[in-house]
């Protein structure tokens, strides 16, 4: 990998395409890239002397590219890679080449199927605030950085790693982080004990003189840790910390996040400043913790409305994370919630449909958008008048809705006083950006 310099990223505005492109540029490689739209981050690069094409064709695959990485979210049979093949180019996916980059380096795999992406922020913070100078790669835009990847000098690697399609087996990680463990991603795991089968060979990645940090009484966690001979770290025995972010589940991703950084820290990691190993250690991961700002669609505060409502937004999309983070807003809401939801493909919505019904009980009205497809097809079995169906049936009131018809129900209906969420993985921000009258977020990305 060291000899490739000229490397072309098919997809490169998704969230974790576009670090990973900084990340090459930063260590020396001629970086290329197209994508299908205009965007902040193809912006970006241009800003950062990286050439993007909008639009995919043949002709933007460079004739002296060395290597092709690219999103999942682009088959085969796209002209770019097609042309690749064509010309006898080697190809790897965006996880395959994370594989690739880790290798050698202190890789800090943080995993789960809630609070991936804080959990990986807070930790890339508190590493960075001791001094033990970390690259990282996070799924989102992080505040305190503005931008979703960090340049270190040290050998540590932290990335945000997911499960979909076992791609999280890509990485040998020295510490893995396991914030949680649900069924998701219910396209490819046919069943939790599928899920859990990943994650019991993630664990087999990780060396005896690694660390696994997780909470060790999860019911679906417990039976994968029954014969590791790899040190555990419990880190619901971390304390209570102080935080700007709201709810007991990012209190659970600050303590995920403040028992990976002392499993780092204490380790004898080639690479390491010597100056993370010296006392305080503890009252660092106290300041940097209280001073951590979050990430973009989490939790994220976005402004009022003309009529005066608050209006925020979030990634929520399981069942799990959408109830949890209504929790959280209810106790700090005044008047009423209401709540605009996207839901994130068929088979997921299909599948946890009566999660889903009850997982909007702490909202007053619930608008549900059309179901975002993503990388699948419609095969009736599912609608958001069916979603909305079950959630009127548990006594929230809810209504399936065109996004036309849910701009028009948030600009007229809340009143000061109460709060508006937008919420789901698909394009639902968009309605919280034209509510606060933003005609676009500022770190408007699409995911792989």
């Amino acid at each position: 990998m060291n000899d490739i310099k000229k490397v072309h990223f098919v997809g490169i505005g998704g969230i974790g395409m576009s670090a990973l492109a900084q990340m090459l540029k930063h260590d020396g490689a001629e970086v290329t890239g197209s994508d299908r739209e205009e965007s902040p981050v193809t912006e970006m690069f241009e800003e950062k002397g990286i050439r993007v094409s909008v639009g995919q064709v043949a002709a933007n695959v460079p004739a002296d590219a060395e290597l092709i990485v690219y999103s999942d979210a682009v088959p085969a049979d796209n002209s770019e890679r097609a042309e690749a093949a064509r010309r006898g180019i080697p190809q790897l996916s965006y996880f395959a080449m994370l594989g690739k980059v880790s290798a050698g380096k202190c890789t800090v795999a943080v995993s789960g199927t809630h609070g991936k992406t804080t959990t990986t922020g807070m930790l890339a913070k508190i590493l960075i605030d001791t001094g033990a100078a970390p690259t990282a790669i996070v799924g989102s835009i992080v505040k305190d950085f503005e931008s979703n990847y960090v340049a270190g000098t040290s050998d540590i690697f932290v990335v945000e790693a997911c499960e979909y399609r076992d791609h999280l087996l890509e990485l040998s990680p020295e510490v893995l982080v396991i914030t949680n463990l649900e069924w998701d991603h219910t396209d490819y795991f046919p069943s939790l004990t599928a899920l859990q089968e990943t994650f019991r060979r993630a664990i087999g990645l990780v060396p005896e003189t690694g660390v696994i940090v997780t909470d060790p009484a999860n019911p679906n966690i417990a039976p994968l840790l029954s014969a590791e001979r790899t040190k555990v770290v419990d880190y619901t025995q971390e304390p209570s910390y102080t935080l700007l972010l709201p709810g007991e589940f990012n209190q659970q991703n600050a303590r995920a996040a403040a028992a990976a950084a002392r499993a780092v820290l204490n380790s004898s990691t080639p690479g390491v400043n010597a100056s993370s190993q010296t006392p305080g250690v503890d009252e660092v991961i106290v300041s940097s913790l209280a001073s951590f700002h979050g990430t973009w669609r989490r939790f994220e505060y976005k402004g009022t409305t003309s009529a005066g409502a608050e209006v925020y937004d979030d990634y929520a999309h399981h069942p799990t994370a959408v109830r949890e983070t209504l929790r959280a807003l209810r106790i700090q809401a005044k008047g009423r919630v209401f709540v605009a939801f996207h839901p994130h493909l068929y088979s997921r919505t299909r599948d946890l449909l009566e999660e889903f019904a009850t997982a909007f009980a702490g909202a007053d009205e619930v608008l549900i958008a059309p179901i975002y497809a993503a990388r699948e097809v419609d095969d009736g079995s599912i609608s958001s008048e069916l979603l909305a169906e079950r959630i009127q049936a548990t006594g929230t009131p809810a209504r399936a809705l065109s996004f036309a018809e849910i701009k028009h129900v948030l600009a007229t209906e809340p009143r000061s006083g109460d709060t508006i969420m937008t919420m789901g993985a698909g394009t639902i921000y968009k309605v919280a950006d034209i509510l606060v009258k933003k005609e676009q977020a500022p770190t408007h990305l699409h995911f792989m």
